[in-house]
């Protein structure tokens, strides 16, 4: 028999084997089944639409900035809108979701007729961005040879009073909640320091600047910027002078008749400062004939002076007065030592005099640990139920740290 059941496999006719087309369509097909599986394996492990086939709709979240007007204050116990306390504070800030679906004109169908949830949403407070009034105001500003001095206005407005900080206390605090407030001197010598000091610490926070950096300028501008009040921090003579030189056109006791004039020169290093504090001084501070016509001079261009309280013999606290001079001491050196365990002991110092006195200052310098510790400190202080406040607010007003005399300008 011919057929191919009465022949061993592989020895029939030649020509009766299967083609080679027949063959190469075999392995395409084989190859196409690899591809598909390939294929599957990577579809069941890639990630997929969890909606898919599903009707679903895509929602943009945005941040409420501000309630829609008209919407009325949450209940008190009795019914009654609360207008008073926490919850009227908070009145603004909190909307019922039911009431946001209301108002946006949306309708939201839920399962079973479900109502709006009770949860509420609610603004969080930005902190408040200080602006500073811009800095030279033209009314303040003599120009000299030593460069534009600040001067009281025509209309009587001060260079302490229009460059200053405002004090804005928070809500949570009562106006008779005591406050502290905290100078950092030194700002401007050393770049990455100062900007450490403008950049971390809270804008209340006063920064007092030496007329030698050569970025003074532009730092003290960014200062401002920041809503950080500024001061001129005016080296004067210690007792150890010369061997303690604090630099060029330093104030000196026995240079009198220059004394002015170094003065009006540090004071036209740079523009915006509500007032003027020592660096070092302990001798200067301490004679009366070359203070007195300082702090007037000081008084007469609408600033005020502030005693960095590193010296004891210093006589600012009793020559003010007399001189119709603003002004004020510090009650604690945050860094007198710097340690940061010393620099806690200090603020924790400070508060407690705040607590005792109504209000208290404290002076540091532009060193690392000092800004750290008095930034965490001073961020703090609200929790604690104190408020922070510019150092010009308490020597532009009576207290127990500050001084201030009614008279002429």
């Amino acid at each position: 028999m011919t057929d191919e059941l009465n022949e061993p496999l592989g020895l029939g006719d030649p020509s009766k084997q299967e083609p080679p087309l027949r063959r190469d369509r075999a392995a395409l097909g084989v190859l196409a089944l690899a591809v598909a599986g390939v294929a599957l394996a990577v579809w069941t492990v890639s990630p997929r639409d969890p909606f898919d086939g599903e009707p679903h709709a895509t929602a943009r979240i945005e941040i409420v900035e501000a309630a829609p007007a008209g919407l009325s204050a949450p209940a008190g116990p009795s019914g009654e809108p609360e207008t008073s306390g926490a919850a009227g504070a908070a009145r603004d800030d909190a909307v019922s979701a039911r009431e946001i679906e209301r108002r946006s004109g949306v309708k939201v169908t839920r399962p079973d007729g479900a109502d709006a949830p009770e949860a509420l949403i609610i603004r969080l407070d930005k902190s408040a961005e200080v602006r500073l009034a811009p800095a030279p105001d033209e009314r303040l500003v003599e120009k000299s040879r030593f460069g534009p001095l600040p001067k009281i206005g025509a209309d009587g407005a001060k260079p302490m009073e229009v460059y200053a900080h405002p004090v804005s206390l928070s809500p949570r605090l009562g106006a008779d909640a005591p406050k502290i407030a905290i100078v950092v001197g030194g700002v401007g010598l050393e770049p990455r320091v100062s900007g450490a000091a403008i950049d971390e610490l809270p804008d209340a926070v006063s920064l007092a600047f030496a007329p030698y950096g050569a970025a003074v300028e532009r730092l003290a501008a960014r200062a401002r910027e920041r809503g950080h009040e500024i001061l001129l921090q005016a080296p004067m003579e210690p007792y150890d002078y010369p061997r303690d030189n604090p630099g060029p056109h330093t104030l000196l006791t026995g240079a009198r008749r220059r004394t002015l004039d170094d003065l009006r020169w540090l004071m036209g290093r740079f523009v915006g400062y509500v007032g003027v504090v020592n660096f070092l001084g302990g001798r200067f501070t301490a004679d009366e004939s070359a203070l007195t016509p300082t702090l007037r001079e000081i008084a007469a261009r609408g600033l005020f002076f502030l005693d960095d309280g590193t010296s004891p013999q210093s006589l600012v606290a009793s020559l003010a007065p007399g001189l119709a001079s603003p002004a004020a001491r510090a009650d604690v050196v945050i860094d007198a030592r710097p340690s940061p365990e010393a620099i806690d002991a200090a603020l924790e110092r400070l508060e407690a005099l705040a607590r005792q006195n109504g209000a208290a200052i404290g002076f540091a310098n532009a060193l690392p640990a000092s800004i750290a510790r008095i930034g965490r400190f001073a961020r703090d202080l609200e929790r604690r139920g104190v408020a922070l406040a510019p150092v010009s607010a308490m020597a532009a007003s009576p207290g127990v740290t500050a001084i201030k005399v009614e008279g002429k300008k």
